[in-house]
């Protein structure tokens, strides 16, 4: 992406200084799909945190990432919000609910319910909560079934942040993560280039100066063929998400033995 400043939109013009930031959430905000060292990942949580950081002395901003991948609402909000009211930082990052709406059975408006109950708690806990809300799952084999459930649940977070006073990172919206290249190939989770893209939107609704425009596009791709687009998607469904929804069906969380890689507020 270019090197430039894009024109800033946010609910919050006042820009205000965050000198400490909790990162709540799944496999989305651990950042799996964006590899880094040591064997880690780096993802887009960890990226707003450095565009927050550069903006205080060194050393002097301090950051957690809570989020471990594969937990369902109830349990980030019994694990995470809760260790995140402890830290009482000036913004917490709240995505939860993306995996309860991908389980068979999965109720929108019951876990919106939830979600709600937890944003109220952390509200009287810490600074600004940003809350984020589902992607589109339009272009995605099998997943673009759960389109309609996805959708009513996120109009039920952009009601939650009308209500409490809470930006919104709208996933929805981001166009560019459409794309292919915007995610891992497991299609499941960004990769590094979709995890630095939601980043920069993060930066941009809380109203900071960013070094490129998450909404630029992609350079064009050369044309595929309907018979390898099909073959790529059986290659994938046979790989990935027959697994992957197996696990779910049982009741398995790849998140069972992680632990947050940066459970409390450290210098950054």
């Amino acid at each position: 992406m270019n090197d430039v400043c894009v024109a800033q939109v946010s609910r919050f013009p006042s820009n205000p200084v965050i000198r400490s930031y909790a990162a709540v959430g799944d496999s989305f905000t651990e950042g799996v799909g964006d590899p880094g060292p040591g064997g880690g990942y780096v993802g887009w949580a960890d990226r707003l945190a450095v565009l927050l950081a550069d903006r205080l002395p060194e050393h002097t901003f301090r950051y957690a990432n809570l989020a471990v991948r594969g937990k369902l609402l109830d349990q980030i909000v019994a694990g995470q919000v809760a260790r995140a009211k402890e830290l009482a930082p000036d913004l917490v990052t709240f995505a939860a609910g993306g995996n309860d709406m991908l389980r068979p059975g999965a109720d929108p408006d019951d876990a919106a319910e939830r979600f709600e109950r937890a944003v109220a708690d952390l509200r009287d806990s810490v600074g600004t909560v940003m809350v984020t809300t589902g992607f589109d799952t339009r272009d995605t084999p099998v997943l673009r079934r759960l389109r309609g459930k996805i959708a009513t649940y996120n109009e039920h977070v952009r009601a939650v942040a009308d209500r409490y006073g809470c930006p919104v990172l709208d996933l929805w919206s981001l166009k560019t993560i459409q794309d292919r290249r915007a995610w891992d190939t497991d299609r499941l989770h960004l990769s590094a280039e979709g995890h630095t893209r939601v980043a920069l939107r993060a930066g941009l609704v809380l109203g900071l100066e960013v070094p490129a425009d998450p909404d630029q596009p992609w350079p064009p791709l050369p044309p595929r063929g309907t018979l390898e687009e099909r073959r790529d998607d059986i290659t994938w469904a046979r790989e990935y998400l027959v697994p992957w929804i197996g696990r779910r069906l049982r009741g398995e969380s790849s998140g069972d033995h992680v632990v947050a890689k940066r459970p409390d507020l450290l210098p950054l």
